[in-house]
């Protein structure tokens, strides 16, 4: 035969049990109020950041429209300066074509020189970061030194839009 337990469990009557549940509960609804919180944060930075980055984007098509309008209102005079010289051209006056001609470049070197634009310097030593040698030459002049520029190079600032390519002196071989 099995014993009888000899303690029993009763049970608690339900006025006599904390209500636990009521913390837990006040804690679980907190909690959601501040996710929420969070969460409409998020939507509304989610919502700002798009707006700047299409802000951003019409702001820089604005500042490209606005350069690419400067660019051309300083080149409008060197087409009218062009057109005359092809007029000039068809009528065969060669002083007109020429003074043309010159007009076009002034202009145009003008231009591009408001806008930053400027001629590298090829006087003197050959500069790997600013010149681009083509070839070398033997020549008295010092070894390395530039003797020729084949093609001027220009910057736009700081920047070098083209090298300028040049030829370098080397030294003059002894004839056997």
């Amino acid at each position: 035969m099995t014993p009888e337990p000899t303690h029993t469990t009763e049970p608690v009557p339900a006025d006599e049990v904390e209500p636990a549940g009521d913390g837990l509960q006040a804690r679980l609804d907190a909690a959601e109020a501040e996710r929420d919180d969070y969460f409409d944060r998020l939507q509304r930075l989610t919502a700002d950041f798009d707006n700047y980055r299409k802000r951003a984007a019409r702001d820089q098509s604005a500042f490209v429209e606005r350069a690419t309008e400067r660019l051309v209102t300083e080149l409008l005079p060197v087409l009218d300066a062009l057109e005359f010289a092809v007029e000039s051209a068809e009528t065969h006056e060669e002083a007109k074509l020429e003074e043309g001609v010159r007009l076009v470049h002034r202009q145009l070197a003008d231009a591009l020189g408001k806008q930053g634009v400027a001629e590298i310097d090829t006087d003197g030593k050959f500069d790997p970061h600013v010149h681009e040698a083509v070839l070398s030459q033997p020549s008295e002049a010092e070894e390395g030194s530039i003797v020729n520029v084949l093609q001027k190079g220009y910057r736009l600032g700081e920047k070098v839009v083209r090298p300028a390519r040049v030829a370098v002196a080397a030294p003059i071989q002894p004839e056997v």
